[in-house]
């Protein structure tokens, strides 16, 4: 039988629809409307699609969305001057630096000099500490939102065996200490995986939650996954493919896949996310959520 899916694609709606009328009330109480600084630096195709969808995001949730787009000969102090400007002014509430950024920049330097109460990606140090303590001031978006999306389906997490395989400062290392947390969505016991992980797929096996973001195109098997396990995908890889078209012709075209080979770990899984459709669409929406919040922080401690 196969999977059933978690989609992430209605799931971001529903909450989105939440944040929006949140923001409604928030600004009718207070009269500030959250604002959301986003900086692309350098023209990557990729990451020019990313700032758009969080710009429209932001505008469709009721709050305000401010960007600043630098060419790729930007330099470090040039772009530390404007991060220093946007800490500064009372009426942006978030902030977030698109990445990767061109080379030559320092990145840790950057993020490092986002103020701790508007990095609302949850990438400065002192929030990483935040939430290694279990006190956390933002939730880092990708790690977030999938632990929205398995408390959203009831999926159990107390007391379940989950694996996470990557260990970046985005996703998977996050993405650990979420789920060892106290309470719903938590109190699971963690694996984090990685390149140098012996007899990985004997380790992935024994999960009865996978969550995959290795950024290898479909890297997970079926024969990695134990029978009834639910399966996160944050992988967004593309590759080549053959196919036949209507006329008979052989041709190749560019597909989107996932970490997991979807196909035929949806015929071993319980639940199992798609690419796309999944994980993506709530990353941008638990950014919106996270720059409510730093709003409404920067408003208590301002009266």
């Amino acid at each position: 039988m196969s999977a059933q899916i978690l989609d992430g694609k209605a799931t971001a709606e529903k909450i989105r629809e939440e944040i929006k009328d949140d923001v409604s009330r928030f600004v009718a109480q207070t009269g500030v409307q959250p604002a959301l600084a986003v900086v692309l630096v350098g023209d990557n195709p990729a990451s020019q699609v990313y700032v758009r969808n969080k710009e429209t995001a932001c505008v469709k949730a009721g709050m305000k969305s401010l960007m600043f787009r630098l060419n790729a000969e930007t330099t470090s102090d040039a772009l530390c001057d404007l991060i220093e400007k946007l800490n500064k002014d009372d009426s942006v509430h978030g902030i977030l630096v698109q990445l990767p950024l061109p080379k030559g920049i320092d990145e840790k330097r950057i993020l490092d000099l986002i103020d701790p109460q508007k990095d609302v990606d949850a990438f400065h140090p002192e929030n990483v500490g935040l939430l290694s303590q279990g006190r956390p001031r933002f939730l880092p978006c990708t790690p977030y939102g999938i632990q929205q999306l398995l408390i959203r389906y009831n999926i159990e997490t107390k007391g379940k065996r989950v694996v996470v395989i990557g260990r970046s400062d985005i996703v998977g290392k996050p993405m650990g200490l979420l789920l060892l947390q106290k309470g719903l969505g938590g109190d699971a016991t963690v694996t984090v995986c990685h390149s140098r992980t012996d007899n990985l797929a004997d380790v992935v096996k024994e999960a009865d939650i996978v969550v995959a973001a290795i950024g290898k195109a479909q890297f997970v098997t079926a024969d990695m996954i134990k029978p009834g396990a639910v399966v996160v995908d944050v992988g967004m890889n593309r590759i080549q493919k053959e196919i036949v078209d209507e006329n008979g012709e052989r041709k190749t075209v560019s597909k989107l896949v996932g970490d997991v080979d979807f196909d035929a770990v949806k015929e071993v899984a319980s639940w199992i996310t798609p690419v796309p459709g999944g994980v993506g669409p709530l990353t941008v929406t638990m950014l919106l959520l996270n720059t409510l919040n730093a709003a409404r922080r920067l408003v208590a401690d301002a009266q």
